[in-house]
């Protein structure tokens, strides 16, 4: 597509949400229909019965309805900023690379078209394509805003290493630059911002994020010489004593495998935060519910252990919750070769906690300076879940829960990062290559009854 032709795509959008109803959707209706379709698994389908797929049986990005808001050119965000109702009522879908992987069949996965549909078949929400890796520079400051105004914000995976930049040099938005979309969106999770989910690679793309706020956050405070305020400089030594801690740990914590490699030594190692996988994850896999080590037969240190044993009785996990209602293991399809290592997702939960606490007592100090931006990094991160084969768990962290805590009135919010894809069924085939899926089948995917229930709890915060 020549640049002349992609200013011109965004004039076939529809400016009213909604595509299966004649009136058009709205964020209640689409709520309750979220809710009805996770009451059971045999209900049948509310809204009526039109085919997502073209008169010729495409589904494809750009074609036609439901499927034609694709951001191809700045023209794209400019014409979302003169209508505001357009990304107020969708998701935004994020796709850091043109896609996930390759299936058993060696097809391309696109990934992104499979939410696109459960949320148009299940509520009637429409989706906005970002294809970053096709569009080039970001402007943080102009798409981020517009990204958060919406009901939700999914960052697809793409079949790129989270921890090796070569591999995104055939990409138009470099790895340097999706880390920086990630950091922005992971600091802009506010009471008026969507809840973001991010999958597979945009899951260990987060991991690389925590620990690189959490550098960020010790630099500023060690380099900070004086508060204005801080009279007595009480605030200042309170953030040096925790970041101090919190850089001693981060230099010295090791991250060692299941074999008793050792793979990682420190925060400053590249494999710090992802690593190469023990094997790799391909097909069906059973969710369990995360189970922090036990102390005395784990090198991780006790305080990372104790703070997450802490923070997960606090919550109440929403694989625990899955699990209880069906009395079953959660079935998932897996399509990945790299893992998050599970004791840089510990520790950065017991670092964000610390500074969490530890701003408190001085935050009307903090939020008039330069450090202010101290005040938006999450309050914790939750491992919520591992995968397991034949009685062996494979991936520890498979999937987190990002927390945030308003310093004011104390409410959650929530935002969710899996490395699994809960929007693939079984044959971990992209919709538009495979037959379209009835609400029947959806109903009874694991996957996509997880996806439903992460955005139906979450646009709700």
């Amino acid at each position: 597509m020549t640049s002349s032709q992609k200013k011109d795509t965004f004039h076939k959008w529809r400016l009213t949400p909604g595509y299966l109803r004649e009136k058009g959707s709205d964020l209640q209706s689409m709520l309750i229909l979220l809710g009805r379709f996770l009451t059971d698994r045999s209900s049948k389908d509310p809204l009526p019965e039109k085919s997502l797929f073209s008169e010729d049986g495409k589904f494809e990005w750009g074609d036609t309805s439901p499927l034609e808001k694709v951001i191809n050119s700045p023209g794209d965000w400019e014409f979302l900023l003169q209508h505001p109702q357009i990304s107020r009522n969708c998701i935004f879908i994020v796709e850091p690379w043109k896609h996930v992987g390759f299936n058993s069949l060696y097809e391309e996965v696109r990934a992104s078209k499979n939410v696109a549909f459960i949320a148009q078949k299940l509520a009637d929400c429409d989706s906005i394509l970002f294809p970053a890796w096709d569009v080039g520079t970001l402007d943080l400051n102009s798409v981020v805003p517009i990204l958060s105004s919406s009901m939700a914000v999914i960052l697809e995976g793409g079949n790129a290493s989270a921890h090796d930049s070569s591999q995104w040099n055939d990409c138009d938005c470099s790895r340097e630059e999706m880390l920086a979309l990630v950091e922005k969106l992971l600091l802009s999770r506010s009471p008026q911002s969507a809840p973001v989910i991010m999958i597979c690679v945009s899951h260990q793309l987060a991991a690389e994020c925590h620990v690189r706020l959490l550098k960020r956050a010790v630099q500023e405070i060690l380099n900070t010489d004086a508060l204005a305020r801080d009279v007595e400089g009480e605030a200042l030594i309170s953030l040096k004593s925790v970041v101090e801690k919190i850089q001693s740990l981060g230099k010295n914590l090791k991250i060692e495998k299941r074999d008793g490699r050792i793979v990682a030594e420190g925060w400053d190692d590249a494999n710090f935060a992802v690593v190469l996988n023990e094997d790799k994850e391909i097909g069906d896999r059973h969710l369990l519910p995360y189970r922090t080590p036990n102390a005395k037969n784990s090198i991780i240190p006790i305080e990372l252990l104790e703070a997450h044993k802490i923070m997960a009785y606090e919550h109440e996990g929403v694989i625990d919750k899955m699990i209880l209602e069906h009395g079953r293991d959660v079935a998932i399809s897996m399509f990945h070769y790299d893992e998050v290592n599970e004791e840089a997702i510990l520790f950065a939960n017991w670092a964000y906690i610390s500074l969490h606490n530890a701003i408190i007592p001085h935050r009307h100090i903090i939020a008039g300076s330069s450090l202010s931006w101290l005040l938006q990094l999450p309050y914790s991160v939750e491992i919520l879940a591992s995968t397991e084969a034949e009685g062996k768990i494979l991936t520890e962290c498979s999937c987190t829960c990002i927390n945030y805590k308003d310093f004011e009135t104390k409410k959650m919010r929530r935002s969710f990062t899996c490395q699994f894809h809960p929007e693939l069924l079984s044959d971990l085939r992209e919709i538009g290559k495979r037959p379209e899926p009835s609400y029947t089948e959806l109903k009874q995917s694991d996957g996509t009854r997880l996806l439903v229930q992460l955005l139906y709890e979450s646009i709700q915060e």
